[in-house]
């Protein structure tokens, strides 16, 4: 959450603004994307005891967080600095103009395409002023169908989603658009942190600037029909807690 208001967090650090300003000059948004395939293993949804147990014990409430103004991790941090000892962390990106929805963008890493992409039933503004308070939970549920209709449970097309106990309306599953993959490119040299892109002030008008936040988020997979996504910061202290639930019931 930056001074002003229009970014998820503030963050005055050299690369900083070395990326803002690859992102001032780059308004159109028509540079051509490298972004390559990911592979296969985020899709599979093996469980593993260990991680079940730890699905399970995380699910938990908690009781009284403390509430912290959330901080922003270094812009540019190299991912192999944060290498999960698992192997199963992805990238996660938050973003979405000021007065418009969140969407979602779960990477393998910053440099491949997007393999989930999911418009959240939330505004940008509104998460802002929830990490603010330090901890944001996000559930996104859907129902199970018969054997013989379902599907994968990144495949499923619509969720019902809460943030912190709160239904907010439902979360819709898009494949990645034109604009969602020039975002992706433009911040392709960014493994963790937040800022504002220039958005298209003749559609959006003046408050167009395109927030965003993004990070590691190490994955649990419960079952077929469950899985969590738990943001990692290296500041674990004064950071804002952020938990992604999906799940079928």
């Amino acid at each position: 959450m930056g001074e002003s208001g229009s970014t998820f967090s503030h963050n005055e650090s050299e690369s900083s603004t070395t990326s803002s300003e690859s992102h001032s000059n780059s308004t159109s948004r028509l540079q051509p994307i490298s972004l390559v395939q990911p592979s296969q293993k985020n899709q599979k949804d093996k469980p593993k005891v260990l991680r079940v147990f730890q699905s399970v014990f995380r699910a938990f409430p908690i009781i009284n967080p403390k509430c912290k103004f959330p901080t922003c991790p270094a812009v540019g941090v190299s991912t192999e600095t944060h290498k999960s000892s698992t192997g199963n962390r992805v990238t996660g990106t938050l973003f979405g103009f000021h007065k418009g929805k969140v969407s979602l963008a779960l990477q393998e890493n910053p440099k491949c395409l997007p393999w989930l992409v999911i418009e959240l039933a939330l505004q940008t503004n509104v998460l802002q002023k929830e990490l603010s308070a330090g901890m944001v939970r996000i559930v996104l549920e859907c129902e199970k169908q018969t054997e013989k209709e379902k599907i994968k449970l990144f495949d499923e097309p619509l969720w019902t989603m809460y943030c912190n106990g709160k239904k907010t309306g439902y979360g819709v599953k898009r494949e990645a658009t034109e604009d969602d993959l020039s975002i992706m490119e433009l911040l392709k040299a960014v493994s963790m942190g937040a800022g504002v892109l220039p958005g298209n002030t003749e559609t959006e008008g003046p408050d167009g600037e395109l927030a965003y936040m993004r990070a590691f988020f190490e994955r649990v997979v419960g079952s077929k029909d469950s899985q969590t996504f738990y943001m990692v910061s290296p500041d674990a202290k004064n950071g804002p807690e952020l938990s992604i639930f999906l799940v079928r019931i």
